[in-house]
């Protein structure tokens, strides 16, 4: 698929607001974090701007962006409905959890829209997730690790965010700098569970499977479809050379997770202080933009059956993306 700048950037914002809105809805309640003024102002401001960036970086994707409301009427039966009706429900307890968080007013109801708030987080992100994961005609996308990839991606990043809130505040806490590992390392192990899934997926369908003809053999059209590019070749055909795949892996692997663990070890030594600030907010970077190599690939890597009618069954047959052993 077409690895659109406006959909990587809605995916990869929104996560990150979600997983912090989550996390401050979550641990705000029980006393685990600071109640003061100011935390709350710079936590929940950072969160629902990523998520409010997130959401209008989406509607650049849509031919007619005035129209994005009536997709709202489908939720019936379409995931994309549903997440837009989740992320604007979302707003609601968010901002009463952080209003009533300003005027001091940390009571029931504060407590009851922040795990509102998160409940929210947690249903927009499954929802974003699902729109993928329920298109069958797309075998990297149909996989049973997509979900879990958007859930752990958005809690590691709203984790590694929280922590650099925190430092930033010169507050310890290091239940949630050991947090934001623990989900650093599930979430890097649930990305290399999903690429050997892929990779180890055979394309279910063929040109030969399609017309009828025995396997085994090459197959291809004697004419192409069309003799020029048009939508389909744009946004379904959509090809990234093996070489090129397996170096962006790495430096999602290196950038997402690998870099993070070392900043945050290097944060936790520190115990504190300016450097201790800096290193958890290079933390929280790092692992931003290795998540936004990580959702290109997930774009790009991507194959819609359509394109056997373009390319022929052998080269649509073969896993689109190369293994990390390459």
């Amino acid at each position: 698929m077409h690895p659109a700048l406006s959909i990587i950037v809605f995916t990869t914002a929104s996560g990150v607001g979600y997983g912090l809105l989550a996390w401050i809805g979550l641990l705000a309640p029980t006393g685990a974090l600071p109640l003061t003024r100011a935390f709350g102002l710079v936590g929940l401001l950072l969160a629902l701007g990523c998520i409010s960036v997130g959401l209008l970086s989406s509607t650049l994707h849509l031919g007619h962006p005035e129209r994005a409301w009536r997709a709202i009427s489908q939720w019936r039966s379409s995931w994309l409905s549903r997440e837009g009706l989740a992320a604007l429900a979302t707003y609601v307890p968010a901002l009463v959890f952080a209003g009533l968080w300003l005027l001091e007013s940390t009571d029931r109801l504060w407590a009851a829209c922040g795990l509102l708030a998160a409940a929210g987080s947690i249903a927009t992100v499954i929802s974003t997730a699902m729109i993928y994961r329920s298109l069958k005609p797309i075998r990297q996308w149909d996989n049973r690790w997509v979900v879990a990839n958007y859930l752990l991606l958005a809690a590691m990043t709203g984790a590694l965010w929280l922590a650099a809130v925190l430092t930033a505040f010169d507050v310890l806490r290091p239940a949630v700098t050991a947090l934001a590992a623990a989900l650093v390392l599930a979430a890097a192990a649930a990305k290399i569970l999903y690429w050997r899934s892929i990779d180890a997926a055979s394309a279910g369908s063929t040109l030969a499977s399609a017309i009828g003809l025995p396997q085994g053999r090459p197959i291809r059209p004697l004419d192409e479809p069309h003799t020029e590019q048009n939508y389909l070749l744009r946004e379904m055909g959509y090809r990234i050379a093996r070489q090129h795949a397996a170096k962006l892996r790495r430096i999602a692997l290196a950038a997402a997770f690998l870099a993070p663990l070392v900043l945050l070890a290097l944060a936790w030594v520190l115990r504190g202080g300016a450097a201790s600030a800096l290193l958890t907010l290079a933390a929280a970077l790092t692992a931003t933009a290795g998540v936004l190599v990580e959702r290109w690939l997930f774009f790009a890597e991507a194959t819609h059956t359509v394109a056997l009618y373009y390319r022929g069954g052998a080269s649509s047959a073969a896993p689109s993306a190369p293994s990390l052993r390459e």
